[in-house]
């Protein structure tokens, strides 16, 4: 479980600095998310003790969550003028979210079916 925390908060860190670094307009924890990507491409067997870890996270998302919309609320005077980008974002960013997600599954679930018929591209 310890192991699972340092390479997350490391992968987190690496992509903070690199995105830092190089000046990138994503952020860190973007980055940091395709290099975690990159490296259990390169080390599979590094999913499992990294599932074992992420699920009790998964399952408390919402708290870990708490802070950045506490601190949406205490700038709702300063966004006032700008509801409709936020809103905006928002729904359209869940919309891209959703989308994303169901295409990954059903490309995943494709793919799983071509490893039990024994055609693993």
């Amino acid at each position: 479980m310890i192991r699972a925390f340092v390479l997350l908060l490391l992968m987190q860190l690496c992509g903070d600095l690199l995105g830092a670094a190089l000046r990138l307009p994503l952020p860190g924890t973007l980055i940091g998310m395709v290099l975690l990507l990159a490296f259990m491409s390169l080390k599979p067997q590094a999913g499992q003790w990294l599932e074992d870890t992420a699920q009790p996270l998964l399952r408390n998302l919402m708290l870990l969550l708490i802070p950045y919309i506490a601190g949406i609320v205490t700038q709702m005077d300063s966004m006032a003028g700008q509801w409709l980008p936020f809103f905006l974002a928002c729904v359209l960013g869940a919309v891209l979210s959703l989308a994303a997600t169901a295409w990954t599954l059903r490309w995943m679930l494709a793919r799983q079916a071509r490893a039990e018929a024994g055609h693993v591209r």
